[in-house]
């Protein structure tokens, strides 16, 4: 057991380092071909940032393990706003002003429930990945043409001066890109491989697993990135990460694991997971919209948002000891 538990750590750690070196060679890169930094925030860089849990849940299907990867999708966007925003609002509040920010809500809502639907009879089949993947590529166009019809958004300029942050030579940006990309599809097989030991060894599914230490691990980019972001004040980038990151889990890193394998989904996804899911999802509305001015996440919303991760979490652990 000593040997996986290593593998899991040292797995994680690299994932989240070659993440990082991956997403600033492809933004750099992206803005020597001449994109526009609001282009390269949302796509690029959201890409990025989800790239472990793409590459993780990938690896897992194909190596006959799509519990795994379905937990790693869900149980990502559980951590991303429960544990990333819920840790990001008690550091620094989180004020939201873009204006793309709050058309993206409804759309991740949409998508949740389409998520629960999909999981609802106990089965993804290749038709449900194909839906789920032709859902994000069209919202992969529809953010393109947004972005490109309003370029003074606010998450605009703060993707500019992210990307100045980022900004190398041409050479290093590819160096970074390629080795990035490679450091990552290898510690994540590294990370699934050590995960399915320690799932064999405590006699639990691969699907708690997913939800519980590869979640945890592959949200860690966001959770950089969201803190580092808010600290500069860069508010609209941080909610951007979260709100992106689960979209792309929802439809990209569910449905390209499930288009690897399909799979039987067990009951307690739908009842237990879809419904903290959902529910945290419904709450950024309370929580981000303004009313009467900008959106905020307070320091005490975002301990509540902790709250709930830890007792969900807590709650799978102890179906572990039970």
């Amino acid at each position: 057991m000593i040997l996986p538990l290593l593998s899991v750590l040292f797995g994680l750690v690299m994932i989240v380092w070659s993440a990082d070196r991956f997403v600033d060679g492809s933004a750099s890169t992206a803005r020597y071909l001449g994109m526009p930094p609001l282009l390269i925030g949302m796509i690029v860089v959201g890409f990025g940032t989800s790239a472990p849990e793409i590459a993780v849940s990938a690896l897992a299907s194909y190596q006959g393990n799509p519990g795994m990867g379905l937990g790693n999708a869900y149980g990502s966007n559980i951590a991303n706003i429960a544990l990333v925003l819920g840790l990001t609002a008690m550091i620094h509040p989180v004020t939201v002003h873009s204006r793309i920010l709050r058309k993206e809500l409804p759309i991740l809502t949409a998508v949740t429930a389409l998520a629960a639907f999909q999981v609802w009879d106990g089965w993804l089949t290749l038709y449900d990945a194909l839906v789920l993947l032709t859902v994000f590529m069209g919202l992969i166009v529809w953010t393109i043409l947004e972005g490109l019809q309003h370029p003074a958004d606010a998450l605009a300029s703060e993707a500019e001066q992210e990307l100045q942050t980022r900004e190398m030579p041409l050479d290093r940006a590819l160096f970074w890109l390629v080795v990035g990309l490679f450091l990552l599809v290898a510690s994540s097989r590294l990370l699934v491989w050590g995960a399915v030991e320690i799932a064999q060894g405590l006699g639990v599914s691969d699907l708690v697993i997913g939800l519980t230490v590869v979640a945890v691990g592959t949200s860690l980019p966001e959770l950089a990135s969201a803190v580092i972001a808010t600290r500069k004040g860069e508010h609209d980038i941080a909610l951007g990460n979260v709100l992106g990151s689960n979209l792309f889990n929802t439809l990209a890193v569910a449905g390209i694991a499930v288009a690897i394998q399909p799979t039987a989904v067990p009951p307690e996804v739908f009842s237990r997971d879809m419904f903290v899911m959902g529910g945290l999802t419904l709450s950024l509305f309370a929580l981000c919209y303004g009313f009467q001015g900008p959106g905020r996440v307070n320091r005490f919303e975002g301990a509540a948002l902790l709250t709930v991760y830890i007792g969900y979490t807590a709650y799978l652990v102890s179906g572990i000891l039970q």
